[in-house]
């Protein structure tokens, strides 16, 4: 049975007993394709694809592995905001790029889209769109990391417009939601179980966030539920609220996808108001739990809702384009046509 058998024919159940109450967690199936994406898109006009992104990728990831976090979140930022279609990486004036929560997106990142771009390009030019290769590189750099390599349904299109900043702001959560704000925004696209929060929220299980992402917790007071520990150690980090510094979103595996990251909630090691609130809300506590002490359930959810995520209002078939170059449309002298808020694709994240 391959890999994608595999996981479509997953149906786990799995029983904790959690103070008490007895609490059944479910892998669902994997979703079902949206018209227009098949799992052998470009069996026939790239058959060399999914070759060249690994081998183009291998040797950029073995020399700075912390760059499979900066893809993850861009896929994130992309797939949250008018859906999977590479507007996250269009240039211009009033870009995603230049909207409040996209600016600590990192360059690199961008670069090894390009990269692997231009690679597929000299195998097979005008074929793949940069939203395709864009969830085919996030999906290796994650297994690089240590993580499970999710199945990647092709057929993307790019996107000839980017939004604009209030629905970038609108649908990227802040460092400091809630689980009532974050279950808000995935339910609009289509995550209406608990689980599937925890479960995306563990890509914070490798990177890094910026003191301007959690001061909140120190200053003008400490967070109580932020171990004391950790507090000595981010004080030092951001000694004060404008600090310009960066430290580790997992304290424990900072550079490894793993399920570590639910360890640090249980400790009270969560640097984000919106990571430690996952175990603080008793909606959301015994998820952490058992994601904590079960990698594989954890790895088996995190696939399951990826593979639904890189599906969020995609382009297909003559929508859009496939780009030359990622960062802009094809007709150079063709005004970006920014989204108008409330049209188009609809929005979420993490």
């Amino acid at each position: 049975m391959d890999k994608h058998s595999t996981f479509t024919a997953m149906f786990l159940f799995i029983a904790v007993i959690t103070g008490g109450a007895f609490c059944l967690y479910e892998i669902p199936d994997l979703p079902a394709l949206v018209d227009g994406l098949s799992w052998t898109f470009y069996n026939k006009s790239c058959p060399s694809l999914n070759s060249t992104v690994k081998a183009t990728l291998q040797p950029v990831l073995n020399k700075n592995i912390t760059d499979a976090a900066g893809l993850l979140r861009l896929l994130f930022h992309d797939c949250f905001v008018q859906g999977c279609d590479a507007s996250i990486l269009l240039n211009g004036t009033g870009s995603e790029l230049e909207d409040a929560p996209n600016l600590t997106i990192r360059d690199a990142a961008l670069e090894i889209i390009q990269l692997v771009k231009d690679a597929v390009e000299a195998k097979c030019s005008g074929v793949v769109s940069c939203a395709d290769i864009l969830a085919l590189s996030t999906s290796y750099a994650v297994y690089m990391a240590g993580g499970p390599e999710f199945p990647v349904p092709l057929g993307r299109r790019d996107s000839l417009t980017f939004a604009n900043e209030s629905v970038t702001v609108d649908n990227l959560p802040g460092p400091t939601s809630n689980v009532s704000v974050l279950m808000a925004l995935f339910v609009e696209k289509g995550f209406t179980d608990y689980a599937d929060l925890v479960a995306l929220s563990g890509g914070h299980t490798f990177g890094i966030a910026h003191c301007a992402s959690f001061v909140n917790r120190l200053y003008p007071t400490q967070d109580t539920t932020l171990n004391a520990s950790l507090a000595k150690e981010l004080y030092l980090t951001c000694p004060s609220v404008s600090t310009v510094n960066t430290t580790d979103l997992d304290i424990r595996t900072p550079i490894v996808f793993d399920n570590k990251y639910y360890a640090d909630l249980e400790n009270g090691d969560g640097i984000l108001t919106s990571d430690q609130s996952l175990y603080n809300d008793s909606r959301t506590q015994d998820i952490v739990k058992t994601f904590a002490t079960n990698q594989s359930l954890f790895f088996k959810r995190f696939v399951v809702d990826m593979v639904k995520m890189v599906q969020l209002d995609v382009l297909t078939g003559s929508e859009g384009e496939i780009r030359q170059i990622c960062s802009q449309v094809n007709n150079a002298s063709t005004s970006y046509s920014i989204q108008n808020e409330g049209a188009g694709h609809s929005s979420a994240t993490l």
